[in-house]
């Protein structure tokens, strides 16, 4: 074999060496599936933003620089801590996230995720806040997908609103924060 395959052909095997760390003894059954589980987890992937069924194909960087409390981009990052509660299956914690703690019991809450064996979300850049009567709103562009428990995968597009009360004087410290009013999903693609 050529140096230049020989060493392809090292590199590829100690990559593939590394992606599954050895199970411990007696645990191999287990090691296995969770390998399967990961493969079968990132096969699912999002349309690409600005293809059809994908977020906004704005290429415009968002900002990396701090923000405020009170910016639409901390309400992005709200809702990037519930997808990522979502998806560790801390139900409880994402239903918090929700003005009021959302309508649905708890229980009720963490049953509508039980049919998902994965459940993601590609979040896009915030709009622009919005203010009216004493609020301000602010939407932010998601792509939820993932595998469903029978298999099926899936990608749908959404709008998450964040509200949050104006800084009024006597306003609840946590009103003036922000937190989800509405997740729209869009029909079609």
């Amino acid at each position: 074999m050529p140096p230049r395959l020989l060493c392809l052909a090292a590199a590829s095997a100690a990559v593939a060496a590394c992606s599954v760390p050895p199970a411990p003894p007696g645990n191999q059954a287990s090691n296995e599936t969770a390998a399967v589980s990961d493969s079968a987890a990132q096969s699912v992937r999002p349309p690409a933003p600005g293809t059809r069924g994908g977020l906004p194909g704005d290429r415009r960087p968002v900002s990396e620089a701090p923000f405020a409390a009170t910016s639409a981009q901390a309400a992005a990052n709200l809702v990037q801590t519930y997808y990522a509660l979502l998806e560790a299956g801390r139900h409880g914690d994402a239903r918090r996230l929700w003005s009021g703690g959302g309508e649905a019991s708890e229980a009720e809450f963490a049953g509508g995720f039980a049919a998902y064996s994965g459940y993601h979300a590609q979040v896009g850049a915030p709009g622009p806040i919005e203010g009216a009567a004493g609020s301000l709103y602010v939407g932010v562009p998601v792509v939820i997908y993932g595998r469903r428990k029978d298999g099926a995968a899936f990608s749908r597009k959404a709008t998450v609103t964040l509200r949050r009360v104006n800084d009024i004087p006597g306003s609840p410290a946590e009103d003036r924060k922000w937190h989800i009013r509405s997740i729209e999903e869009q029909s079609g693609p």
